[in-house]
């Protein structure tokens, strides 16, 4: 699953996983469209089992963030062909729809989903998470902005490595700039992905990982041409199977595949880098209801307030729970944002939690500029054709 890339197809449409009563449209209902794997199904049973019976909830599993993308996409597309007047798009859209954050700003700017009102128990959520979620219409960080997500799990970029290599080297990686080093030469591999690897590159230098002024940061290029020169492969889907057979020592990757890789093989670890890395968070957004929106302009001149049905805040709240936040934790690879680092007993604790200090120094990835999208994108190119 390639969490930071724009560019994949949508891919085969899942089947609805489960639904809750009968169909009947007097019936309340919540349609959520959802990252396959991403949450346990004994806590979709227990959210399924606190609903009235009048309610139904139909779950649609996707492979990827990019087919959930795509598909807020389509329905925007399909929304704005349909005739004046008429009933809803062949393919009912979902209510709620799992996003990655990293995604959020352009699912703002191509008006595919719409903002929040104050959320449930919006309070007890971390500041750093309020942040994370409130965005102006641009899609950009902004104290003043409306909220556009509820986050309800994160994870980050992590270094994973062979327990039995590194074992004969005598030492463990612990920080980026282990990459440097000579004994790694052709023996890791990197995401294939500018925002990951020169990101990574800047933290080593002490730089964020949204850094606007590249050209500005000494030696970056060189450091970067000299991590190109170590690496041997990108990949953003396919960096672990190598990992496993021995043809690489160590790979970057993001935590909740690592994490499910050492659950089914002991001889996988991975560290949090200690100078910080990036962070992502997966969020429930609400996809636009143009209808809805066009049906309340024609009454009032006056801004629309965003709604929120008492089945989404249902679910909302249910996310951030505390005992269903360590459940969540407790059994899946990601962890929620509720939680806090005291007693990290899962994998995912242990490595997400286990160091306050690294989190403190980690970062989510913020939109950049037009103008610092093309500077990451010329640098980018020129380094991957650097020649060792």
């Amino acid at each position: 699953m390639d969490r930071r890339s724009l560019l994949k197809g949508l891919g085969a449409f899942a089947v609805a996983q489960g639904a809750l009563g009968c169909s009947n449209a007097q019936q309340a209902q919540l349609s959520v469209h959802l990252l396959r794997g991403a949450i346990p199904g004994q806590l979709l049973n227990q959210f399924k089992s606190r609903l009235k019976d009048q309610a139904q909830l139909n779950l649609v599993a996707e492979p990827e963030i990019a087919a959930l993308f795509k598909q807020l996409q389509a329905w925007q597309q399909e929304a704005k062909t349909q005739p004046a007047g008429s009933k809803s798009p062949t393919h009912r859209p979902a209510t709620l729809v799992s996003l990655g954050d990293y995604w959020l700003a352009e699912a703002i700017r191509q008006g595919l989903i719409q903002p929040w009102p104050e959320l449930p128990q919006w309070g007890q959520l971390p500041p750093r998470w309020q942040t994370l979620v409130k965005r102006d219409r641009q899609g950009n960080f902004s104290p003043t902005g409306q909220i556009w997500g509820a986050p309800y799990r994160w994870g980050m970029t992590v270094i994973a490595y062979r327990k039995d290599k590194f074992r004969n080297l005598g030492w463990q990686p612990t920080d980026w700039q282990d990459l440097w080093r000579p004994e790694l030469k052709q023996r890791f591999s990197l995401l294939d992905h500018p925002r990951e690897v020169i990101g990574l590159t800047l933290k080593t230098l002490k730089q964020s990982y949204s850094t606007e002024n590249l050209e500005a940061v000494t030696d970056l290029k060189q450091q970067l041409i000299a991590l190109n020169q170590q690496t041997k492969f990108y990949s953003s889907n396919a960096y672990l199977q190598p990992l496993v057979l021995g043809d690489t020592w160590a790979a970057v990757g993001w935590s909740n595949e690592v994490l499910s890789l050492m659950r089914r093989n002991q001889e996988i670890s991975a560290i949090a880098p200690l100078s910080g890395t990036a962070l992502w968070a997966d969020l429930w957004v609400q996809q636009k209801d143009n209808q809805k929106t066009e049906a309340k302009s024609t009454q009032t001149t006056q801004p629309i307030e965003p709604l929120l049905s008492q089945l989404t805040r249902q679910w909302i709240d249910f996310w951030w729970q505390p005992e269903i936040a360590n459940q969540l934790s407790q059994f899946s690879s990601g962890v929620s944002p509720i939680i806090t680092p005291a007693q990290p007993s899962s994998p995912a604790k242990r490595l997400l939690l286990a160091n306050a200090s690294v989190f403190d120094r980690s970062e989510f990835l913020q939109p950049l500029s037009q103008q610092a999208i093309a500077d990451w994108r010329s640098l980018w190119v020129e380094i991957r054709q650097t020649v060792a």
